[in-house]
C-alpha cells in the first residue's frame, strides 16, 4: 500500500524529508487543497494566496517529471478535508497519508477530524529545527524568556551539521502529464516574487555568500535591501529553516558555536522564529489573539477610527510610519525595523488594540505567518511573551533619525515631502508651514502627550 503525500505550507519537494519518504514508500500520488473561504477566514493576503498558487502550479509541473501527480482539490474550509480525503484515500485504495505538521488550532483539529476518518496520517516536523516540546526549561515547561531558549535550543544543535536530503531514485521512471487547474490562476499581484527554485536558491545563496555578513549592520535601513529578502518563501514552506542552515554552514561551518560573529545575527532571526512557533504550541490561545500576558487584558485600547484609518493608509503626518505604512500596502511587504516601529505607534501612540494592526499585516503581507506576526505584535504592544516592556515606547522621530537619517526611504514612498531638506524631513510641518506648502497630512497625535497617555493606560 503506497501513501499519498499531501502538501499544505511546504510548497518544496526539494529538501523535503516528509515528501522523500512518502516518495520512498512508493508514493507517486500528492494532493494540495485550495481552501479560499478558511484563507479568507485567516486573514490571507491576496498577494499571499497569489504566490501560493503560482507556486502550486510550478510544483505541480515539476512534479510529474518525477512521475507524481500533484492533485488540487478545491474545498471551501478544513471542515470539508477530512471527508474529501477519505474519499481520495479510497479511490487511490490506501489509508496511508505523509504530511507536514502544521502548529495551529485550527489545522490541528483538521488532522485530528482526518484521523477520525481512519486515515493514517505521518507528520513529520519540516517547518522546525527542533521538534515540539524538545526546547525546555529544567522543570520541563516551555521558556518564557527568548535569550534562555536560544541558549537550550544553541547547545541542543551547536553540533549538528545540516544536510540537505537527497531525493531518492525515482521508483517510476514514467513522467505524467499535468494540466493546471482554473483555481490556481494567478492575479499577477506577486509577480515581482519569482516561484522557481532556481530563482529562490540564488537569492538564499546570494544573500548568505555576499550580504549575511553584513546583515547585522544593515539590517535596520530600509533604504538598503539588507535582509535576505526570503521571509514569503519561508511562510510558504518553499525553503526550509534546515535548508539554509545547511547552506550557511557551507560558508561558516562554525556558525552555530561562534554567536559572537555577524554572521550569526541573521541565524538569531531564525530562532527568533523557531520561537515563536514553540509558543503558539505550548500556548494555544495565542492562534485565538489571545494577550500572552493575561495582565494587560485590562489595558483600555482606544476605539478611534479615524486615527486608525490613518494609520492604515500612511496618513498619520510621521514620515517615517507614513512610508513604512505605504510601502506595506503598494508591494505587500515592509522592512522588519519598520514593522516595529510602525506597530509601536498604534499600540502605544494611537493605544489601538494590536489585534487591529496585527490583522492588517496578515492581509497585505505576503510573507504573513500567524505566529511570527502574532509575536511580534505581542512584543511591540507589550503584552506578549519577552516582550519589550511597557514603558518603552518608540519615539518615531530619533528611530527615523537613526535608521533613515538622509529620508532617503521616506521620500521614496512620501514623495510630497520630495523636496524637503534633510534637515527637516523626520518631522517636517515647521518647514512645510514657513514654505506654505500643505501637501502632506498634519501629526494626528503628539509624541510627548501620547506617550504620557499610554503610559497611564499600561500602569492601570
Amino acid at each position: 500500500m503506497a501513501p499519498i503525500f499531501w502538501f499544505r505550507r511546504d510548497l518544496r519537494y526539494f529538501a523535503n524529508e516528509a515528501l522523500i519518504a512518502a516518495v520512498e514508500n512508493g508514493a507517486t500520488e500528492a494532493l494540495f487543497f485550495v481552501c479560499e473561504k478558511q484563507w479568507q477566514q485567516h486573514d490571507s493576503a491576496a498577494i499571499q494566496i497569489d504566490l501560493l498558487k503560482r507556486r502550486v502550479a510550478w510544483l505541480g509541473e515539476r512534479l510529474c517529471e518525477y512521475g507524481i501527480h500533484l492533485h488540487v482539490k478545491t474545498v471551501d474550509t478544513f471542515a470539508q478535508i477530512p471527508q474529501e480525503l477519505k474519499a481520495f484515500c479510497d479511490e487511490q485504495n490506501t489509508t496511508l497519508v505523509y504530511a507536514n505538521a502544521e502548529y495551529e488550532v485550527n489545522e490541528r483539529e483538521r488532522d485530528k477530524q482526518c484521523q477520525a476518518q481512519n486515515i493514517e496520517l505521518t507528520l513529520f516536523d519540516g517547518d522546525l529545527v527542533a521538534p515540539p516540546h524538545s526546547v525546555k526549561t529544567q522543570g520541563g515547561e516551555m521558556f518564557k524568556v527568548f535569550t534562555p531558549f536560544k541558549k537550550a535550543w544553541l547547545k541542543q544543535h551547536e553540533q549538528t551539521h545540516f544536510y540537505i536530503p537527497s531525493w531518492p531514485k525515482s521508483k517510476n521512471n514514467e513522467s505524467v502529464s499535468w494540466s493546471m487547474p482554473d483555481c490556481l490562476q494567478s492575479d499577477g499581484s506577486s509577480e515581482k516574487w519569482p516561484v522557481d527554485d532556481d530563482s529562490i536558491a540564488h537569492i538564499a545563496n546570494y544573500f548568505i555568500e555576499h550580504k549575511c555578513a553584513k546583515y547585522q549592520a544593515q539590517r535596520d535601513i530600509p533604504s538598503v535591501k539588507g535582509t535576505s529578502g526570503l521571509s514569503p518563501y519561508l511562510a510558504l514552506g518553499m525553503v526550509s529553516v534546515k535548508q539554509l542552515l545547511a547552506q550557511l554552514q557551507l560558508f561558516y561551518p562554525d556558525i552555530l558555536h561562534t554567536t559572537n560573529r555577524a554572521e550569526f545575527c541573521w541565524v538569531n532571526e531564525l530562532i527568533w522564529r523557531e520561537f515563536y512557533r514553540h509558543l503558539i504550541i505550548s500556548f494555544p490561545r495565542l492562534c485565538r489573539h489571545r494577550n500572552f500576558n493575561e495582565k494587560y487584558d485590562m489595558v483600555n485600547w482606544r476605539q478611534d477610527e479615524q486615527q486608525f484609518k490613518a494609520w492604515c493608509e500612511g496618513k498619520t503626518g510621521y514620515p517615517i510610519v507614513d512610508a513604512a505604512m505605504r510601502q506595506l500596502n503598494q508591494t505587500g511587504w515592509m522592512h522588519n525595523r519598520l514593522r516595529m516601529i510602525v506597530a509601536s505607534f498604534l499600540t502605544k501612540h494611537l493605544l489601538i488594540d494590536w489585534r487591529r494592526g496585527e490583522k492588517y499585516f496578515m492581509t497585505h503581507l505576503i510573507d504573513g505567518d500567524l505566529a511570527s506576526n502574532n509575536g511580534g505584535w505581542q512584543w511591540a504592544a507589550s503584552t506578549g511573551c519577552d516582550a519589550q516592556p511597557y514603558f518603552r515606547i518608540f519615539n518615531p522621530l530619533t528611530q527615523s533619525e537613526k535608521f533613515d537619517p538622509q529620508g532617503d526611504f521616506i521620500r521614496k514612498y512620501v514623495p510630497e515631502l520630495h523636496d524637503v531638506p534633510d534637515k527637516y524631513i523626520h518631522f517636517p510641518h515647521d518647514y512645510l508651514a514657513l514654505k506654505q506648502c500643505s501637501d502632506y497630512v498634519a501629526p494626528i497625535v503628539d509624541h510627548k502627550e501620547a506617550r504620557a497617555r499610554a503610559l497611564a493606560a499600561f500602569k492601570v
